[in-house]
Parts: structure tokens; sequence; C-alpha cells
């Protein structure tokens, strides 16, 4: 049995190839063309699951040289578009800093406390904080009229003051600042106390106010201006934190959270003001 399966496709092949040379040797001669086209399309018949076995094989070999050809074009689309999608999400990440620039530009704009105080508008350019001190240097200088001693404010309220100024520059040192001091008055009493800075994430203490005085957790802190005061009256300075009283104390102890952000300041005011004024 095993013989005869491997004979039988033998003889099929070599029946076919001799049917197709008298076919060729029929047509040569053109005789009996009926039958030869006869014959022919039945020879067609027979080679025709032959010819589809070899078109199946040999096409994953011409898809594979095809897509040779084409890889390159491939990769070099696939790097174009990873190119335009990072410049698309570059592009949107500009719009949303020029976004947040912008309002905080318009923050400077809104600053009612101050009155009619001459202003100055400045970026911050550089920072330098340290456990000792707590400054950040401006574009604007004696050149803008901006002086030594001079407040410097932002829409939510005191940033600091100014304590060096070239022609084009200025340093601010922030009210965190432990050698910072600034006069407040407590918005809902009026008592007057004095708030210093400790360090970079210590809230400020305020001194001075009596133990009699009631003093609410969130209440709005702001500057005194009393007069020879460093800074203009009405400033918001912080919020109150805690405040507590120990035994035997003849003041509060009174803590307040600034209320400005000053870890993400990009653009300060300087007020053209003295105590002269």
């Amino acid at each position: 049995m095993a013989v005869y399966r491997r004979t039988r496709p033998r003889f099929i092949l070599l029946l076919l190839v001799l049917t197709a040379i008298t076919l060729l040797t029929l047509d040569g001669r053109g005789t009996g063309s009926g039958v030869i086209d006869t014959i022919r399309s039945g020879a067609r018949d027979a080679f025709a699951p032959v010819g589809r076995a070899a078109d199946s094989v040999l096409e994953p070999v011409g898809n594979f040289f095809t897509g040779m050809i084409h890889y390159g074009d491939l990769k070099a689309e696939n790097a174009r578009l990873r190119e335009q999608n990072e410049e698309l999400r570059g592009q949107a990440l500009q719009a949303k800093n020029s976004e947040r620039e912008q309002q905080a530009l318009l923050d400077q704009l809104d600053l009612d406390y101050v009155g009619d105080i001459p202003r100055v508008r400045a970026r911050i350019v550089n920072a330098a904080a340290s456990n000792f001190e707590l400054t950040f240097e401006i574009d604007r200088g004696t050149n803008a009229g901006i002086a030594k001693g001079m407040p410097v404010v932002s829409g939510a309220g005191l940033v600091g003051r100014v304590v060096d100024a070239s022609r084009s520059r200025a340093t601010v040192m922030m009210l965190t600042d432990s050698t910072f001091s600034v006069g407040v008055r407590m918005s809902s009493s009026g008592d007057v106390g004095v708030a210093t800075g400790r360090g970079v994430r210590a809230p400020m203490k305020v001194d001075l106010i009596e133990t009699a005085t009631k003093v609410d957790k969130g209440e709005v802190v702001v500057t005194s201006g009393l007069q020879q005061s460093v800074f203009p009256p009405g400033i918001p300075v912080g919020l109150v934190r805690e405040a507590r009283t120990p035994p035997g104390a003849l003041q509060q102890e009174v803590e307040i959270d600034p209320v400005v952000d000053l870890r993400r300041l990009e653009y300060v005011t300087v007020l053209q003001w003295s105590p002269k004024r």
C-alpha cells in the first residue's frame, strides 16, 4: 500500500506532461481543433489545483518582499506623526502657560486695597531661599522708580519689601523671613500688633494682642498703617491659623498664614510709598 501511495502521484504527473506534449503537437499541426479545445480545457482544469497550490505557497513570500519595500515609507510616516504629535502637545502646553501668565498679570491690576498709590509692576527673575534669608530678584530697579524700603504686593496681599535696588534690578525680602516684621491690625476687633516672619514653612507670629481680645480662626489680618509705618494701611497680610492664651500670659499667642502663595509668584507690584507721604 505504501508503494502505491508514492507511485500514484508520479504517474498522474507523468500522464499530465504527456498530455500537454500531445496537445502541443496536434495544435501545431492544426488538427482536430474541437477535440484539442476540449482536451486543453480538461488539462487546464487538471492543472488548476497545482497552480492554486503554488500561488498559496508563493503569496506570503510576495507579501514579505512588498512589506520590505514599503517598510521605510511606513517608518518615515510614523516618525512624522510622532513629531507632529509632540509639536501639538508643545503648543497646548504653551497656550496653557500663556493663559496662566495672563491671569497672573490681571491679578496685579486688581489692587483695590492700595488706592491711588503709584506702582511699578515687575517680574521675578531669580529667587534665593534659605533658612537664613528669603529673597527674590525682580526685573525693575531705580530706573523704574523703585527704591529701598518700598512695599511689594501681589493680587492677594503683602509679599515683602525692597531691601536693595540697582538701576535695572531690585531685591525683595519676603514677609516670612525671620528678620521681617510689619505692624498689623485684627480685622474684627481693630486691635494692633506686630507680625514677624519665622522661616519658610512656619506661620508668622503676631505679638501684642491682648488676652481679652476675641480672635477667630480664619480672621483676616491687615497692615495697620500707623504713623511712620513702612507699609500703607489695609493691605491683607495673613489669615489666623491659631490663637491661644497660655496660663499666666500677658498676651495671646497668635499665628497667621500669609495670604499670598509665595511659592508660585511670577509677577509682583512695587508700591512707590514711603513713611513721609
